[in-house]
């Protein structure tokens, strides 16, 4: 288990060549799954786009580094869509009042507990009066920008540290998570489509991209044009997430 502030600020490690690719800028919360899915990657040379690592790519998060692969685990956030979305949402969890279905207000969140194995939000720290009380995450119900809405019963279920939430680990039920967050708007997507069009347009493909359902969609060697990446959109993010990582 570990506080955002853990992994906020540990470099982050390229396995295959041994360097440092950067530092862990922010943790991108995905509010309908009550997941970090991405970690923002800051690095004094990008001055202009913004770099991620979406979480299923990440090795490890131990006490000293984050660890991927290889360098291409990072990836401009302009050729991830969801990835964009998830950021403009601006879900934070820090400083989001925590209140009750029915309206009562438990607190201010204060730091928030992550599995790093999965990525899935633990627990959320409370400042509560002039104590420190740690909510289940599974007693979230909607994580909003500037609030937490949580069960009734969160109250009486309070941890008072991450030890214990480490105990509960596996008795959780999965999140009741209601979506609050406004939609995305069409246009927006339809400009993040067509970055990713303008940034993979002319790239050669290095090996074999496969759909859904495990068939070839774009094959080694191919020169992308505006009809392959369309393609690989219409797949879903994570076809798009594999071509990015694979092109020169």
């Amino acid at each position: 288990m570990k506080s955002s502030a853990q992994v906020i600020g540990l470099p982050v490690i390229s396995i295959q060549n041994g360097v440092q690719l950067g530092q862990v800028k922010s943790l991108v919360v995905n509010p309908e799954k009550g997941t970090i899915d991405f970690l923002i990657v800051d690095q004094e040379n990008w001055e202009i786009s913004m770099k991620a690592i979406p979480f299923r790519h990440v090795i490890g998060i131990g006490e000293f580094a984050v660890t991927v692969e290889e360098e291409r685990a990072v990836l401009d956030l302009n050729v991830i869509p969801i990835a964009n979305e998830l950021v403009n949402k601006k879900i934070t969890i820090k400083q989001a009042k925590v209140m009750t279905r029915k309206g009562q207000l438990l607190g201010e969140a204060t730091e928030f507990y992550m599995d790093e194995e999965t990525g899935h939000i633990a627990g959320i720290e409370v400042q509560i009066g002039n104590e420190l009380r740690i909510v289940r995450a599974d007693h979230v119900i909607t994580y909003g920008k500037d609030l937490l809405i949580v069960h009734e019963d969160a109250q009486q279920t309070l941890v008072s540290n991450v030890d214990t939430l480490v105990t509960l680990k596996g008795t959780q039920v999965e999140p009741l998570i209601e979506q609050i967050v406004p939609k995305t708007v069409d246009d927006e997507l339809d400009e993040l489509r067509q970055k990713q069009v303008d940034m993979l347009k002319g790239k050669r493909v290095l090996k074999d991209i496969v759909d859904v359902n495990g068939q070839v969609l774009i094959s080694k060697d191919t020169i992308l044009t505006k009809e392959h990446i369309v393609r690989a959109q219409e797949e879903g993010p994570d076809v798009v997430i594999e071509l990015s990582m694979n092109v020169e």
